[in-house]
C-alpha cells in the first residue's frame, strides 16, 4: 500500500502528566523533552499484507530518523517517560505516538492474541481487553452510572449507556441525517439503505439485516417462547409481544390515532387502523388485482387461490381455509347457538344468519 508523501511538517511536543496509555506489557523508553522542534516525514508505506509474517514484525524494531535523533537526545541524558514515535503502521497508514500502542495495533493485523483466558478458550490481542473479559467470569461491575447506579464491566459500555440519560447521539446516517446512540444502530440502519442482510436462518434461509431479528425468526421453528405472562400462563417468542399482551391486562392503551383518537394497546394496530383512513392497501395479491390493508386479509385471500384449508375440525375433520368458518361449524357439533334475536327468543350459530 503506497501513501503519498507529504511536506514535513513541525510536530511540538508538550509535557504529558499522567500516563496517557497503559503500556505496562511493552517497552518503555526514556527521552527528554526538547523546547525545540524536529521534522516528522510520513514514511512510505509499501507493506504487502500477503508478503511473509517475519517482514511485519521488522515494524517492531525498524527505527525511523526521529527514532535515531531520539535515541542520540537520550544518549545526552535527556528524560522524557514515554517514547514519542510518530511512526505509522506500514499495513493500513494509521500513526501511533507511543511504541506499544503501535505493537497492539499490528497484532490486529498479524491476527497474533497472546493474551489467553484461563477460564474458557477466548484469546486477545492486549491485556487490557483480557482484563474487561475476565470481569465478565468474576461479575465484576467497577463502573456506574452517576445517574441510575447500573454497573457495567467495561467503561465503555458505561459511556454508551450515559446518553441513554443525556440523550447524545453522536452517530449520524450520511444518506438521510438520522442519528444514533450508538454506533451499531448507525450500522443496523445502514443496512435500510444498501438492503444488505447477513443473517440468514440456518433452517430455511430466510436473511434478515439484524441478528435480534434472526433470533426471533429462529423461535418459530424451534417453538421456544422464553417471555412468559406473570399474571397469566401464555408465553411470547419476543419481548415486545410480552409487551403488547402484558397491556391487556393493565388495559393501558398508549397508542392514539391522530384522526379519530381511538387507541390501541399496540403499535402495530394503529398502524393497521390508520390504514383505514388513507385507504392504502400494500398487500397485493400476485394471481388477481386485489389488495389488502393488512397481511393477514391477503394470507386468507390466498388460500381461495391455492385451495389449502389448515384448519380441521376435530369432531369430523372437515377443512376450513379460515378460522372464523371452523368455529362457525363446530358450533353444528355443539349446538351452541351464542347469536339472540332482540325481537323474539330465537337464536343462532352465526351472527350472518336471518334474525
Amino acid at each position: 500500500m503506497n501513501v503519498t508523501k507529504e511536506e514535513p511538517e513541525l510536530v511540538h511536543i508538550k509535557e504529558e502528566h499522567g500516563d496517557l496509555w497503559s503500556n505496562e506489557d511493552e517497552e518503555q523508553l526514556v527521552v527528554k523533552q526538547e523546547a525545540d522542534t524536529f521534522k516528522v516525514t510520513p514514511l512510505d508505506l509499501k507493506h504487502d499484507m500477503n508478503e511473509p509474517e517475519e517482514k511485519m514484525n521488522q515494524l517492531l524494531n525498524a527505527d525511523s530518523p526521529e527514532d535515531e535523533e531520539l535515541k542520540r537526545k537520550k544518549s545526552d541524558g535527556s528524560k522524557l517517560k514515554r517514547h514519542k514515535t510518530n511512526k505509522p503502521c506500514e499495513a493500513c497508514g494509521k500513526w501511533f505516538s507511543q511504541k506499544g500502542n503501535l505493537i497492539k495495533h499490528i497484532r490486529t493485523h498479524m491476527g497474533k492474541k497472546p493474551y489467553e483466558c484461563e477460564m474458557c478458550d477466548k484469546s486477545f490481542s492486549n491485556g487490557s481487553h483480557l482484563a474487561s473479559h475476565m470481569r465478565a467470569h468474576m461479575g465484576e461491575k467497577p463502573f456506574s452510572c452517576p445517574t441510575c447506579a447500573k454497573g457495567f464491566s467495561q467503561k465503555g459500555n458505561l459511556n454508551m449507556h450515559l446518553r441513554t440519560h443525556t440523550g447524545e447521539k453522536p452517530y449520524t446516517c450520511e444518506m438521510c441525517g438520522k442519528s444514533f446512540s450508538f454506533s451499531s444502530g448507525l450500522v443496523c440502519h445502514m443496512r435500510t439503505h444498501t438492503g444488505e442482510k447477513p443473517f440468514s436462518c440456518p433452517t430455511c434461509a430466510k436473511e434478515f439485516s439484524q441478528k435480534g431479528s434472526l433470533i426471533m425468526h429462529i423461535r418459530t421453528h424451534t417453538g421456544d417462547k422464553p417471555y412468559t405472562c406473570e399474571l397469566c400462563d401464555k408465553s411470547f417468542s419476543n419481548g415486545s409481544h410480552l409487551a403488547g399482551h402484558m397491556r391487556t391486562h393493565t388495559g393501558e392503551k398508549p397508542f392514539s390515532c391522530r384522526t379519530c383518537a381511538k387507541e390501541f394497546s399496540q403499535k402495530s394496530s394503529l398502524s393497521k387502523h390508520m390504514r383505514t383512513h388513507t385507504g392504502e392497501k400494500p398487500y397485493a395479491c400476485e394471481m388477481c388485482d386485489k389488495s389488502f390493508s393488512v397481511g393477514s386479509y391477503l394470507a386468507r385471500h390466498m388460500r381461495k387461490h391455492t385451495g389449502e384449508k389448515p384448519f380441521s375440525c376435530p369432531t369430523c375433520a372437515k377443512g376450513f381455509s379460515l378460522k372464523g368458518n371452523l368455529n362457525m361449524h363446530i358450533r353444528t357439533h355443539t349446538g351452541e347457538k351464542p347469536y339472540h334475536c332482540k325481537v323474539c327468543n330465537k337464536s343462532f350459530t352465526s351472527s350472518s344468519k336471518d334474525l
